[in-house]
Formats: structure tokens, C-alpha cells, sequence
């Protein structure tokens, strides 16, 4: 019976494992196409790359039932004789690659994997006509079946058309989402590489209606650049967005990053470039982490498109079979770049704020639509003010003027005013009190030309209100001193410092090896942020020394957040936002709080100094300071305009 049992499972073994072979070429072809092709917006993202690297200048994409159905790619680039249109769908086939070259990838495609991919998984044609030549031709590939290049009417350019995608491969379509979903994906690809070529025409049209049009830019007064993310990330961001340019031993980044305060909810509008190429990149995201960390909330993500030009023996575009990530001989480098463009870039910003928080203000401020309009229609039996207030009304008549004409508005004083109160001048103007009631010595200087203008006053002993040129400022007086506060205590640090204090009791931490090989390669930048650490046995580190400002500490829960980060950031941001949250607690103790009135001296002084100080325009949570309300905006409020 043991003998029984034993045969059946060697038997079990034996037919699971099978005999070693080779698979067949369909079968190839099609794991191929699972990784290169998850779906149909990684088709549109291989198709369009290809009609990019052609030189195409107009290129329009067309899907049905979100691509499952019809994959249209119609470009006017330089277009393949009937020979190359043969080769192009085989395996491995490029016009790209140089020497079989892996090293200096000058193009978005070079492996020639995604036509065969496709075709193996679809029912592919691809029509082209070669520049300067007399006929166009089209081959057609169903599920890996090649069939001979025959005529087809094509002007110029390359059309491909991919049918029923994932037919071959039925398992894969019950990995779809709806056809909106995969739609949108598609859309959300075109849009990465419109931002990375704003000279390239793009359209994206679901057969029916054009979703989305983008014209080659040609207008060299502004930014290409700049208006072609204005067009797909909306104007809100052309206006709030800040100007990226910063060059490193033979690395450049440019682009545009959001001010502070215009920040979304989640990491969605962070698009991120090399050499053209739209990737995702951890230590790219972390680095814009780093950057933003001491302006933003940890749930909110700023708004940015960085574009990373760098030489192309420097990346390594060859790790995914997307290309979808890249690899950097100096990983370092790369984010000490990422960190210090953005930091210098918002430092210039000083105390900007975005335009979207007079907007939100202005929303907030209409009138309420439930309340009623009260005519003062004299005469009216229907008139919506009460009776005895509409009696006085009809019963009033203003006093005239000397000419027995004009309204007599010069004559009139509300009942309770008393001398030297606030009252209207004959232009209906607000003026201040009569000259016999102002002190001369308390006069205060004028700063209308300043961008934060002058104090006129104070709003619940919280609120400074101020004029300038254009209009009104609201400032909130407790976040925007805490703000001032807490930039002059990074200064401090930064000349003299973090204070360490040592532990009575070095504390051991346990971590797996990798992880504390990690941290004991920070050894010096951590000690620099005053946490002092040495190796303490395989797989453990001991901690001797901490930052004095972050008080009671849990010294464990601090190191392997920090061992977490550096394996998904390559930056210990634990310690960093901690003592940021310290600083931030003591700059806002030491700060002016709400409820305390100020004199019209120290307002000014407030507003200043807020211009003098940089990222002055938002809190150290990212919130605005300030609002500034244009003179035109308050009038619309109005119905002045």
C-alpha cells in the first residue's frame, strides 16, 4: 500500500513537471505579446512611438469599443517600401538599432517587438507608402498568420489598423475593463507623448467625435512646451505653474512644476520624461516627494511635467519590456538635480500664490441664490418689503441741492452719525473721518505699488486686510507669520545644525540585512540630520544619537521607517518630515496667533516681510497665507461689470 501511494505521486510528479522542449513559435509569439501588449492603450503607446521615430508630423488614432474592436494609427511620416513592410512584422525586426547597439538609444523604439506582438494577438494590417515613391502597399498578419504584401491606395504615410485585439488569446479579454475605462488609458497615453513632442499633430477620436485635439505648435514668441501642457492640463495650470531649467554635469531638466498651494489629491497630473520618453520612475516620484515635502500636506501631490534630457550611454531604456522604466548610471545625481531645480524654482516663486484661491474665494463669496431680491420699486402694491419700512421709503424725500436739481446727497447724514464717523462725500465715495478727528502724527506710509499693499485694517482680530495696486488682500496673520517663522528656523539649522542629544542607553535595532546596509550607506547624511548610527552586527545597527528637537522618540519605529523609504525613495524622508512637523509645531507656537490685534505698524511689517521671505504664500501644510481679489472681480460681485 506504501508502495502504492509512493508510485502514484512520483507518477503526479513526473507529469506535471514533463519533459523538457521547445515551444513552438506561436506560443513564443504570444507570451511575447503578454508582456509587450497588456492592453490597448499599450498598442496605441507602441504604434504612435513608432510613427514618432518616422518623423510623422500629424498623427491620428482612432478607437472602437475603447480599441478591443479597431485600433486606427494614421501618421504622415516616412512610410516602408513592400519589402520593409514584410520585415517590420517579423520579430525582432528594426530600422532602429545601429551595430545591435543597446547602449546609445537614440529613438522611443528600438527592440522591433510591439508590430509582431500585436499581430500575433490580432488581426493586423498596415499600409504605407516610402517617400518618392510611385505605389503604396499593405500586408495583413492574422494571429501570427503573414500573409504577402499586396497594392492598396495610401497618399503618404503609414496606416495601421489592428482588429478584434486579443482574439487569439480569449483569456486575456476577461482581463478588460469597460471600454470607457480602456478609452481613457489610451487617451491618457497620446496625452504623455503630446506633452514630449509639442511640434507632432495629435488627434484621439472614438470613430464618432474627436475627444482630443492638440495642433503642432508653431508660435516661437512662447514656450512650445509651456503651451502645449496649457492646452491639456488646462489654463489653471499655464498660470500657476512655475518655470524648471537646471543643468548638471551634462544633465538637463526643464519644464514647468506647480506652485504649492495647486496640488491635487493624489499623483496622477506627475508626468515624467527622459530623453522624450514618458516614464514612471521611483526615484523620480521620490525625488519630487523630497522637493515639495516641506510645502505640502503628505496627502496632497503637486501638479508637474519634467522633462529629463540626458546622454543616452546614462540610461539604461532596456529593463522593461514596456520601456516603461529606465535605469540611471547615477541614480544620485539624478535626484540631487530633480531636488535642487524644484527647490530654487519655487524659492523664486517667493510669495506667490496660486490663482485658484481667488477663484475659490470669489466662488465662495456669491450672493446666495435663496435670498430674495427686495425691489425698491415705489408704487408697487406687491413689493417684498415689509409695510412699514415701505411706507417710510415712499414718505422720503431727498433733500435738494442749492440748484433745486441733483440729488442733495451732500446734505444728507444718516440719523446716528456723528461728527468725525465714517460718511459718505458728495461723489458717493467712502472717506475716512473729518480732518478735525485724524491725529497728523498717526498717518501711515502708503504701499499701494507693493504686491501685498497696504494695511487698511484687521477681520475678527484674525484677518489682515490690505490694498494694493489691483485690488484687495486677505491675509490670514497667524499661518503666514508661522510660515515666517519657520523659514527663518531652517536657516538657523542650516547654519549651525541640528542639535543632537545622546541616548543614556544606545538603542539596538534588528533589520534584515539589505535594509540596514541601506541606512549604514546614509551613515553621513543622517548624521548631518542629527540621527548617528553605527553597524552593530549582521543585520542590526545601533543608534546612539538623535535629533534634540524631535524630544520622546520611538528609535525603533523611526529607523525602519527610514529603512522603507530608502528602499522605495533612496531618501530618508521619515526623519525629515518629523523634524519638519517639530519645527512646524514650534514655528506655530512662536508665532503671532489668531485672535491677537495688531497695529497698523506691525501689519506692515507682517506684509513685508511676507514679500521678503520665500514659499511665504502657503503655510507649512500647503495652505494659501493670502488672498488676492482684483479690483475687476470685486465689482462682477457686484454687478458692476
Amino acid at each position: 500500500m506504501v508502495n502504492q501511494n509512493h508510485n502514484s505521486k512520483q507518477s503526479a510528479t513526473t507529469k506535471g513537471a514533463g519533459v523538457i522542449h521547445m515551444l513552438s513559435e506561436r506560443t513564443i509569439n504570444r507570451i511575447a505579446a503578454g508582456e509587450v501588449v497588456e492592453r490597448p492603450a499599450s498598442a496605441v503607446k507602441e504604434l504612435v512611438e513608432n510613427s514618432i521615430d518616422a518623423g510623422a508630423v500629424h498623427i491620428d488614432v482612432v478607437l472602437r469599443d475603447g480599441g478591443k474592436d479597431l485600433i486606427q494609427v494614421s501618421d504622415d511620416g516616412q512610410g516602408m517600401s513592400a519589402d520593409e513592410l514584410g520585415l517590420a512584422v517579423e520579430r525582432h525586426a528594426t530600422s532602429k538599432l545601429t551595430d545591435e547597439d543597446l547602449v546609445n538609444i537614440a529613438h522611443l523604439g528600438f527592440r522591433g517587438e510591439a508590430l509582431a506582438s500585436i499581430a500575433s494577438v490580432s488581426k493586423l494590417s498596415v499600409a504605407s507608402r516610402a517617400r518618392g515613391a510611385e505605389d503604396a502597399w499593405v500586408i495583413r498578419v492574422d494571429a501570427g498568420t503573414k500573409h504577402e504584401p499586396t497594392p492598396a491606395g495610401l497618399t503618404s504615410g503609414t496606416r495601421i489598423e489592428v482588429r478584434d485585439l486579443f482574439f487569439a488569446t480569449p483569456a486575456r479579454l476577461k482581463f478588460m475593463k469597460t471600454s470607457r475605462t480602456e478609452y481613457g488609458q489610451a487617451g491618457d497615453v497620446i496625452k504623455r507623448l503630446a506633452m514630449a513632442h509639442p511640434s507632432v499633430a495629435f488627434t484621439l477620436s472614438d470613430g464618432d467625435r474627436t475627444t482630443f485635439r492638440a495642433p503642432p505648435i508653431a508660435d516661437m514668441n512662447e514656450d512650445p512646451r509651456l503651451v502645449r501642457l496649457g492646452a491639456i492640463l488646462g489654463k489653471e495650470f499655464r498660470e500657476n505653474a512655475v518655470a524648471i531649467d537646471a543643468e548638471r554635469e551634462g544633465l538637463r531638466l526643464t519644464g514647468y512644476a506647480g506652485l504649492p498651494t495647486y496640488s491635487r489629491g493624489n499623483a496622477q497630473q506627475q508626468y515624467l520624461f527622459v530623453n522624450g520618453r514618458p516614464v514612471k520612475d521611483r526615484l523620480i516620484i521620490g525625488a519630487v516627494r523630497g522637493a515639495y515635502q516641506d510645502y505640502l500636506a503628505r496627502d496632497r501631490h503637486p501638479v508637474l511635467a519634467l522633462f529629463l534630457d540626458v546622454p543616452a550611454s546614462f540610461v539604461d531604456v532596456n529593463v522593461h519590456p514596456a520601456k516603461s522604466e529606465v535605469r540611471f548610471r547615477d541614480a544620485g545625481l539624478v535626484r540631487g538635480l530633480i531636488v535642487s531645480a524644484l527647490r530654487h524654482a519655487l524659492a523664486a516663486a517667493g510669495h506667490r500664490a496660486s490663482t485658484t484661491v481667488a477663484g475659490a474665494a470669489l466662488g465662495a463669496m456669491r450672493p446666495h441664490a435663496g435670498v430674495p431680491a427686495m425691489p425698491f420699486n415705489r408704487g408697487h402694491e406687491n413689493s417684498s418689503l415689509p409695510s412699514g419700512f415701505r411706507a417710510q421709503f415712499d414718505n422720503f424725500q431727498a433733500p435738494l441741492s442749492r440748484d433745486g436739481y441733483g440729488d442733495g446727497t451732500a446734505n444728507f447724514q444718516p440719523s446716528g452719525m456723528q461728527e468725525g464717523q465714517m460718511s459718505l462725500d458728495p461723489r458717493g465715495d467712502m472717506t475716512v473721518p473729518s480732518a478735525r478727528t485724524v491725529d497728523e502724527n498717526l498717518a501711515q506710509p502708503i504701499y499701494d505699488d507693493f504686491p501685498l499693499g497696504t494695511a487698511r485694517g484687521q477681520l475678527h482680530a484674525t484677518y489682515i486686510v490690505a490694498q494694493n495696486a489691483d485690488g484687495i488682500v486677505i491675509v490670514d496673520q497667524h499661518a503666514a507669520h508661522e510660515r515666517l517663522v519657520y523659514e527663518k528656523m531652517k536657516i538657523a539649522i542650516a547654519e549651525s545644525g541640528v542639535p543632537r542629544q545622546g541616548l543614556l542607553l544606545p538603542e539596538v535595532v534588528e533589520l534584515e540585512e539589505g535594509p540596514a546596509a541601506r541606512l549604514l550607506a546614509r551613515t553621513d547624511e543622517l548624521s548631518e540630520l542629527g540621527l548617528v548610527i553605527e553597524p552593530f552586527g549582521e543585520g542590526a545597527i545601533v543608534v546612539r544619537e538623535v535629533p534634540a528637537m524631535l524630544g520622546k522618540v520611538d528609535v525603533k519605529a523611526l529607523v525602519r521607517d527610514m529603512a522603507d523609504e530608502l528602499a522605495e525613495y533612496s531618501e530618508a524622508l521619515s526623519l525629515k518630515e518629523k523634524m519638519e512637523d517639530v519645527c512646524g509645531t514650534m514655528a506655530c507656537h512662536g508665532s503671532v496667533r489668531a485672535g491677537r490685534r495688531l497695529t497698523v505698524e506691525e501689519m506692515n511689517a507682517l506684509l513685508r516681510e511676507m514679500e521678503a521671505t520665500p514659499h511665504s504664500g502657503q503655510c507649512n501644510h500647503g495652505r494659501p497665507t493670502y488672498v488676492e481679489l482684483k479690483l475687476a472681480d470685486v465689482e462682477k460681485l457686484f454687478g458692476r461689470r
